[in-house]
């Protein structure tokens, strides 16, 4: 009878999702505007029971797409009612910022309300005698946990990995494991999936799932539970290359050891998603030149720094392929069409180039290619690049003959096509793994190398043919 009282007077919670407004799940820019009309009018307990409403990932929102003084007027008066976590959802930038202008007891609070990887994160990007002062005001376990995740490289493992992990001998049975985790749930990770089996030198000896744990009798024992291969993770390892290894092997976490294979901690997927998240961003954005951190939040002219480098490196390309130019300036003033069809070329060249660029950077991150393979992928671009040579050969040739009424104006076009497509897959994935293999990285310098052959191959090619065969 319960069952089918529910029935009829409760809407299934399937269909109560389904029917939810998307906007619930989100921070709108309505929400946003309700906390600044009530913190502007010094509304507290809206502005409160607004923000008690939020998520972490919300509240953190929302204070990245306010106003730089609304964000310091919410944080100075209403910081202590924010959830530490909401700290770790910020951008770098804004996190150092609102970090910076507290007191170092007040981040030490928060730092010590988080597991200690995350505290890690908000503690890195802040200056060193600012850190030395928060340090004084955290505990002495959090302090030593902190201590030694500075003392591994930038980007690593140990940097990543959380040190509060579940480990059991591997003479315990079920039951006084099950009575252990529940006796310490203060002191072991909000959330886990594994439990790590070590010896009495902290060695690990293998893993255990918690599903297959609370599946088992009181009675069984742990050590023949252990039938997971345990994949540990060295505390150098490059956080890229952990990415990796959790995306190829499909793995939720991981054991991190040091060089003795002792138990340091442990790395979960939602660590590693925020690595990939981060590594995706840092080669979208240096492909595009514009260093390897997104630049919407720092100041004018740091940004304006930031970009001219790459700018002034385009800028001396950018003669060079002018000068290539230069040398074909008789020819240019005898046919003047060359000039209007120039910027044709270059420009499908830099294209095609770009399409091959993307392939290989991104094959490079995920590690589709290594030495076996390479010339393979660079032979496929340049094929592809000559198929769609030929194609645009065609139709460009056909248009520019068609526009000036000269066939062989569009043969000159034409056959320049087909050479600068060609060079575009060519050095568009050779340039890159060219990089690689000598240890730079692929997107930092790819894109301005690749812009200067395409824009010197097509104007060589064009004005050269247009020399040998129109003059």
């Amino acid at each position: 009878m319960g069952t089918e009282t529910t029935s009829e007077n409760q809407e299934p919670l399937a269909e109560k999702q389904a029917s939810r407004d998307p906007n619930e799940y989100q921070l709108t820019d309505a929400d946003i505007k309700d906390v600044v009309d009530a913190l502007r009018a010094q509304d507290a307990d809206t502005l409160v029971t607004a923000l008690d409403d939020l998520s972490s990932a919300d509240t953190a929102e929302l204070l990245s797409k306010i106003k730089e003084e609304d964000r310091e007027e919410l944080l100075s008066k209403f910081g202590d009612v924010l959830e530490p976590e909401t700290f770790v959802e910020l951008d770098t930038e804004i996190s150092k910022t609102s970090l910076s202008a507290m007191s170092a007891a007040q981040v030490a609070q928060i730092i010590s309300e988080l597991e200690s990887d995350d505290a890690l994160l908000l503690l890195e990007p802040l200056d060193a005698a600012f850190q030395k002062e928060i340090m004084k005001h955290l505990s002495a376990k959090m302090r030593l946990a902190i201590e030694e995740g500075l003392s591994f490289p930038e980007d690593s493992a140990g940097r990543l990995m959380n040190r509060e992990v579940v480990a059991i001998p591997e003479f315990w049975t079920v039951g006084k494991t099950l009575d252990y985790l529940r006796a310490a749930s203060e002191s072991i990770p909000e959330s886990f999936f594994d439990v790590f089996v070590i010896n009495p030198s902290y060695h690990l000896v293998g893993v255990i799932p918690l599903s297959k744990l609370v599946r088992n009798r009181r009675s069984g024992k742990i050590k023949d539970l252990i039938t997971e291969e345990a994949r540990p993770i060295p505390a150098e390892m490059d956080q890229e290359q952990v990415a990796h290894l959790f995306r190829r092997n499909d793995i939720v976490s991981a054991p991190v050891v040091d060089q003795n294979g002792r138990l340091l901690g442990v790395i979960t997927i939602d660590d590693v998603v925020d690595v990939i998240d981060r590594e995706a961003e840092e080669d979208i954005l240096q492909l595009a030149g514009v260093g390897n951190q997104g630049d919407i939040y720092n100041a004018v002219i740091t940004t304006a720094g930031n970009r001219f480098r790459w700018l002034f490196i385009n800028l001396w390309t950018a003669i060079l392929a002018s000068v290539v130019i230069s040398f074909f300036d008789a020819t240019i003033e005898q046919i003047v069409a060359l000039a209007v069809l120039m910027p044709i070329v270059a420009s499908m060249g830099g294209n095609a180039g770009t399409q091959a660029l993307t392939v290989a950077v991104r094959a490079i991150a995920t590690r589709e290619v290594s030495g076996t393979n390479t010339w393979r992928v660079i032979w496929k671009e340049t094929l592809v690049g000559a198929v769609n040579g030929v194609l645009f050969a065609a139709l460009t040739g056909l248009i520019a003959g068609l526009w000036f009424h000269s066939a062989l104006l569009g043969l000159v076009i034409a056959l320049a096509m087909i050479i600068n497509l060609i060079a575009a897959g060519l050095f568009g994935a050779g340039i890159p793994l060219f990089l690689e293999k000598i240890g730079s990285d692929p997107a930092i310098s790819s894109s301005v190398l690749l812009t200067t052959v395409t824009d010197v191959v097509g104007f060589l090619s064009f004005l050269g043919l247009a020399s040998l065969l129109l003059i």
